[in-house]
């Protein structure tokens, strides 16, 4: 008798390796997913601190660097510490802006971002230590927390793209008609795309939006090429470029709140993948995989870096093409990692108008609230207090929001509810994430723990702040740019 050879047991799908002509498509089509996340963080943080148009286009490409970098070891792994070795895409998340402008609001002007990248240096290193045992901290961050944060992320980024569409602040024309029609031409190209095409268009039509709101924008002479043209066609990201990280005691807090969401995303998003790709999660793939977001926040912060999680929508693209490889993330990684080290493909995004980028920043972030009512359409809001523990803290969440600081003609005519807090308290308080967290996470503690001897069930599912949650593997949902 013959024994059976090895070389006909088949591999499993997520360790397939597909040939070039599906390789290089799929690939593109996960790159065509995340790339307007991955790019988000470094141009709202960059023009809010102040960079130069140099410098801002350095800051988007070490966002994709890092991105690439740690798809990379996510999806190949690195012994057996390192990376979960699933189709899984680690990038730069939406979810930690906010905090992070609250912290440059709370600095000593010239010092915000090196303020920024100490804090996500510590934050990341808290990452990685718990990283291992954070399965046991899960359930003090089911749905109803985590959907708390996420939609006041998206509630609290809102202004962003208001100011973008009205010009960007310090614009000489600051909210012409001619800024807000073009916001509102990008805006109704984009809403038409989702309503017309199907599939891989519409999945990209948020980039299409901007390059169609770009090219009308030309006859009005309002595309700027300078930092397109002063753009280096090679740097290799270098560390400290923007500085020495600088360590404030309340940013620190706030980011490392901010890191524990974002782990409960990346480890949800974890079971996800892996119940889509029939590779089920354990303990160990999951340690694995949240070592990456430690490392990479650590590592990327000194390089001028931000927060990394998963990329949810990567999730609803595996799930809805059913290509389930991760050697294609991989490549997709590796794509990223060049238009890092080239920060002329980078600068293509800063030829992008403000009011174009305001257009598209409205769908951008208000996809994070609505991906936040979703995840607390799953909290279950009819038992118990769990209504009122959202509402609670949606509302605290919201106070900064209900009672801004006004200014007019350069001087401040209404000081925000907490300007009498010392610099500590209105970092942590200033956009109401961290103060609506709190809130959520203390609330769920004293109804839905103390007392009661069955633990809260862990999320099966969850979203990274900013995109779409991904549906069980037999209803898949539609993967959003």
């Amino acid at each position: 008798m013959n024994n059976p050879q090895v070389a006909d047991v088949p591999c499993h799908p997520v360790d397939e390796k597909l040939p070039a002509r599906k390789l290089i498509p799929s690939a593109l089509q996960h790159i065509a997913a995340m790339y307007s996340g991955v790019v988000a963080a470094p141009l709202v943080i960059g023009p809010t601190v102040g960079l130069s148009a140099g410098n801002q286009v350095l800051l988007i490409s070490v966002s994709l660097f890092i991105a690439g970098l740690c798809t990379l070891t996510q999806t190949l792994g690195v012994g057996k510490v390192l990376g979960n070795r699933l189709p899984f895409v680690n990038a730069a998340a939406s979810g930690g802006i906010a905090p992070l402008l609250a912290i440059g609001q709370n600095t000593a002007k010239g010092h915000e971002l090196q303020t920024m990248l100490g804090s996500l240096l510590v934050a990341g290193a808290v990452c990685l230590v718990i990283g291992p045992f954070f399965g046991k901290l899960m359930r003090f961050f089911p749905h109803l927390v985590t959907g708390v944060v996420i939609t006041l992320i998206g509630v609290s980024l809102m202004p962003v793209p208001v100011r973008w569409a009205q010009g960007g602040a310090g614009a000489e024309n600051f909210g012409s008609t001619s800024n807000l029609a073009l916001a509102a031409f990008t805006l109704v190209i984009i809403v038409a795309m989702q309503r017309l095409f199907t599939g891989f268009l519409r999945q990209i039509s948020l980039i299409l939006g901007m390059v169609i709101g770009t090219l009308a924008a030309i006859p009005f002479g309002m595309l700027n090429t300078k930092t397109f043209e002063s753009a280096p066609l090679v740097s290799i990201p270098t560390p400290f470029h923007f500085g020495m990280p600088e360590f404030q005691v309340a940013g620190i807090i706030s980011m490392t709140i901010m890191m524990l969401v974002l782990m409960t995303e990346s480890a949800a998003g974890m079971l996800a993948v892996g119940e889509i790709c029939d590779r089920p999660v354990d303990g160990r793939t999951i340690s694995s995989g949240l070592r990456i977001d430690g490392l990479g926040t650590m590592i990327g912060s000194l390089f001028g870096g931000f927060a990394i999680s998963a990329f949810a929508q990567n999730i609803g693209v595996v799930s809805l093409t059913k290509v389930r490889s991760r050697f294609v993330v991989a490549t997709a990684g590796a794509v990223l990692l060049v238009l890092g080290i080239f920060p002329v493909l980078g600068a293509v995004v800063s030829l992008v108008p403000m009011p174009v980028l305001g257009g598209a920043g409205l769908v951008l972030f208000g996809t994070i609230a609505i991906s936040g009512v979703r995840t607390l359409s799953r909290a279950h809001l009819d038992e118990g207090a769990n209504i009122v523990i959202a509402a609670v803290s949606l509302g605290v969440g919201l106070i900064p929001l209900a009672a801004p600081e006004i200014v007019a003609n350069g001087k401040v005519v209404q000081p925000g509810i907490y300007h009498a807090f010392p610099d500590w308290a209105q970092t942590i308080l200033g956009t109401g994430i961290c103060a609506g967290a709190i809130t959520a996470v203390l609330l769920n503690i004293a109804f839905n723990h103390l007392g009661r001897k069955k633990p809260e069930q862990q999320p099966e599912t969850e979203v990274r702040a900013g995109e779409s949650a991904p549906e069980h593997p037999q209803h898949p949902a539609p993967a959003r740019p």
